[in-house]
């Protein structure tokens, strides 16, 4: 099996099951070492951005080696064990239908009336105080979500698959899960947990920056607004704390109508960000919808692209 079925095999496992529970999931055992190698290199390193970047290497590296072991022992067993190990890998990587699982349990909530079951929903996949959201607040956090998303649970994966195969996306995925886990500019994580962001904003840089012309044509594909898409992404990609995230809210946003960043509270505190779109449309409950016809265009878009470079390339160097 070649890596290019390996990987659309992965993305059909993804569509149909998302993260099956019921299995120990690399990205929580990837969180367990995390969580042992923090408490114990800040025991015994007393320089907290030295601390931090070592865990960070050896994250990334014991996954690394994992995976490529696992590799190797399921092809010493029998090239077909390694061809499937492989294509589960990749799907562990994926987050298409999870992603839009979390979004539609929010959907729901509003579309029953329950404003506290939608913000207790909302919480799970947003960085923000959502005790006191409003139905127009939780609908935006859950769109930028989608956007955000899209990136490091789709187009980056799915890159790193394409370019290294199930190693290149499970370290991937270590790096994300770090920044996901100490990137954070609070005291506790501000120098621990330099290290691990700077890597997920290096590693992202690139998918970022293929997600804002794939979420165009996924805005030509699903009826959008591609040329808004693509004026806004232009003009507001850098009204975002990060480097890479807001691309593909400003692409959402513009192909949407909707504005998207502005105020929110965290930890208590009013944090004032700049708006990111125009309200060309008040923000609605359809919204939520249309962001993951867009997500789900976008990934599809991404998978057909992706896998025909490499045949193209594959063709082309055998020739």
């Amino acid at each position: 099996m070649t890596l290019e079925m390996q990987i659309i095999l992965a993305v059909i496992l993804d569509l149909l099951f998302g993260d099956p529970r019921w299995l120990p999931h690399p990205v929580k055992l990837i969180g367990r070492l995390i969580t042992v190698l923090e408490g114990l290199l800040r025991k015994i390193i007393a320089n907290q951005r030295a601390a931090g970047t070592l865990m960070t290497i050896i994250v990334i590296a014991v996954t690394g080696g994992v995976t490529f072991s696992a590799l190797r022992i399921a092809a010493w067993i029998h090239p077909w064990v390694a061809d499937v190990l492989s294509a589960l890998i990749i799907y562990t990587t994926l987050s298409i239908r999870d992603l839009g699982k979390h979004s539609m349990d929010v959907y729901r909530a509003l579309q029953a009336g329950d404003l506290p079951q939608a913000r207790a929903n909302v919480a799970f996949i947003v960085g923000r105080d959502t005790d006191k959201l409003d139905e127009k607040g939780i609908i935006r956090g859950t769109v930028e979500s989608v956007a955000e998303n899209t990136v490091d649970g789709i187009i980056a994966p799915l890159f790193f698959a394409v370019l290294f195969g199930p190693v290149g996306a499970m370290m991937y995925k270590a790096a994300s899960t770090l920044d996901s886990m100490v990137g954070y500019k609070n005291e506790k994580y501000f120098y621990f947990g330099w290290a691990g962001a700077r890597i997920d904003d290096a590693a992202n840089f690139l998918p970022a920056r293929l997600t804002a012309p794939l979420m165009f044509i996924g805005a030509v594909l699903t009826g959008y607004r591609p040329v808004q898409a693509w004026n806004i992404c232009r003009r507001d990609r850098g009204h975002h704390a990060s480097p890479n995230s807001g691309i593909s809210e400003a692409a959402m946003a513009g192909a949407l109508g909707i504005q998207l960043g502005g105020p929110l509270f965290r930890h208590g505190k009013l944090v004032e960000l700049p708006f990111i779109g125009d309200p060309v449309e008040s923000m609605e409950r359809r919204h939520i919808l249309k962001a993951n016809y867009l997500m789900l265009a976008t990934s599809l878009v991404a998978v057909v692209i992706f896998v025909g470079i490499r045949f193209i390339i594959k063709g082309i160097v055998g020739a």
